[in-house]
Formats: C-alpha cells, sequence, structure tokens
C-alpha cells in the first residue's frame, strides 16, 4: 500500500481539495471573531496545541506502544480539528462560529505543530531515521494543509455563490476520502491489525474521552457559555484524521504510523456521539446559536 501512487500522489491531492473546500466556508470575518471572543479561543487552542500532546505523550508511555505507533499516536494528537468537528458542534447545539474560527486558526498552526511535534516523537522513540521530517516535507505538510484554505478563501471572496455550491460535494467527497483512507489502511496492515487494534484501541479511545472532556470542562471552568463549551469540546476531542493518515502514508510513507489515525477515526463517531448526548441530556430543546455556517 505504502508504495501505492494512490497513496503518494492522490491522497494529498484528495486531502488539498478537502482543505480547498474548508477554506470556502471561511471568511476574514471569521478570524476577526477571535477578538471578540478571545478567552474562548485561548482555551480551546491552549488544550488542543499544548495539553493534547502531553496527554497522548503520557498514554504512549504507560502502554509503551511500539516506537512506529507511538509516532501515529502523537501525529494523531497535533493534527488538529476538521469539518467533522463543526459537523458534530451544529448537531450538539454548540457554538459553530467559534468552531469554524478554531478551525482556521488550527488548520494554519498544523503546518507548524505537527512537523514539531511528530519530529520529537520520531527522535525519542527512536523510530527509523528515514521518518524524519526534513526541510522538504515540512513544506509539504505546510502546501497540503495551509496553501488550499487560502486559495479556498480567496475563491469564496470573488464568488459566494459557488462557495455555497461546492460545499455539500466538498463535504461528501471528505467523508468517503476518510472512510476508504482509514478501510485501506487498516487493510494494509490486515495481518497485524489484531494486534494493532488491541495496542491502540484503548489508548486512542482514552485519547478521544480525555479530549472531549478536557474541551467542554475546560471550557466550563474558564465560565464559558454552554454552546461554547460544546464548540470547544468537539474541536479538541475531534480531530482531522484526514490530515494524520496522509502524512503517515504520504510524507512518512508508513502505514503503521497511520494505524492509530485510522482506528480513531472509527471510534470518534462513536464516543463524539455518546459524549455529546451525555452533556446535553436533560436539555429542553437547547437552542442552537444564531449561526447557519457548518463546515
Amino acid at each position: 500500500m505504502n508504495d501505492s501512487a494512490l497513496i503518494s500522489v492522490g491522497l494529498p491531492i484528495a486531502l488539498a481539495i478537502i482543505m480547498f473546500g474548508l477554506g470556502l466556508s471561511l471568511t476574514v470575518g471569521d478570524f476577526r471573531r477571535v477578538a471578540r471572543t478571545p478567552r474562548a479561543v485561548a482555551v480551546a487552542l491552549v488544550l488542543q496545541v499544548l495539553v493534547l500532546p502531553v496527554i497522548a505523550f503520557g498514554l504512549v508511555l504507560a502502554f509503551d506502544l511500539d516506537p512506529l505507533l507511538a509516532v501515529g499516536v502523537m501525529l494523531l494528537a497535533a493534527s488538529p480539528g476538521g469539518t467533522t468537528a463543526n459537523l458534530f458542534s451544529h448537531l450538539f447545539h454548540g457554538d459553530v462560529a467559534l468552531n469554524i474560527t478554531l478551525t482556521a486558526i488550527n488548520s494554519v498552526l498544523a503546518a507548524l505543530t505537527i512537523p514539531l511535534i511528530t519530529n520529537f516523537a520520531i527522535g525519542y522513540f527512536d523510530a527509523d531515521g528515514e521518518l524524519g521530517l526534513q526541510v522538504g516535507k515540512v513544506l509539504q505538510v505546510i502546501a497540503i494543509v495551509l496553501v488550499p484554505v487560502a486559495i479556498g478563501m480567496v475563491v469564496r471572496a470573488r464568488s459566494a455563490e459557488f462557495a455555497r455550491r461546492a460545499d455539500r460535494p466538498v463535504r461528501a467527497f471528505s467523508i468517503a476520502v476518510l472512510v476508504i483512507v482509514a478501510v485501506g489502511a487498516l487493510l494494509g496492515e490486515r495481518a497485524n491489525i489484531g494486534g494493532y487494534i488491541e495496542q491502540v484501541g484503548l489508548v486512542t479511545g482514552i485519547f478521544c474521552l480525555a479530549s472531549l472532556t478536557l474541551g467542554y470542562a475546560g471550557a466550563r471552568l474558564m465560565r464559558l457559555d454552554e454552546p461554547q463549551a460544546i464548540a470547544s469540546s468537539m474541536e479538541v476531542g475531534i480531530h482531522n484524521t484526514t490530515i494524520a493518515l496522509t502524512i503517515a502514508l504520504s510524507v512518512l510513507d508508513n502505514t503503521e504510523v497511520a494505524i492509530p489515525a485510522a482506528v480513531y477515526s472509527v471510534l470518534m463517531y462513536v464516543l463524539a456521539t455518546a459524549f455529546g448526548f451525555l452533556i446535553t441530556r436533560g436539555r429542553t430543546g437547547g437552542r442552537a446559536p444564531a449561526t447557519t455556517s457548518s463546515s
């Protein structure tokens, strides 16, 4: 699977299309929201960029994971929230505008945090030296993540109608790519999949629940309102596994590194749904914030 042109060429192109679609949902005004809700943004970003990698690091040490799987978990922790987080926030009456702002900022930060955290993990766990993210590969990550978002924003600024019409097809394409890549990554290691799931299933499950809980509890402790807390929970708890899978398979060229993200991509739907119902139970028709954006 690693040598397939579909993975080395097709997957980065597919992710670029997905990130372009994200850009189509963003405007400069989304970034201006940071000035109006700095505390909400700061809470989620600190949790996602600083706290989650520490939790992931503790988990891989506690479970004594294989070095490549440990790198995969750290890569997953470094990956930003994605469009799925925005969808879950919308479903459970979160502040979707906050999600959009966080997704935009995280997509920019990921171009720096993913190489930093992944390089640290590769060095610490003494994984294959060829996996190292050299300057060229760092630029590749930036090109995959940041450039398409910027292009999408420019296109939206020029044609809001095109952006509106493209939203649903790009969303469907995103889900299809995630399913295909996750299943492909699992099948690519089918001889070892039982052992991998046994090793990383519990780790990724705990990590997902810890992320969701921290996102919600941290926001409430900082006295953010309920919609903002739900938005923070989903943004911190639901990672963009397509980015993690793409980097593992096409940049690092290693299927084993992709396994944690593949397993997580399945678990997160179940756990995020259960968590969403848990934190909203007893609410009598909680009203969604005044926004229709749900990229």
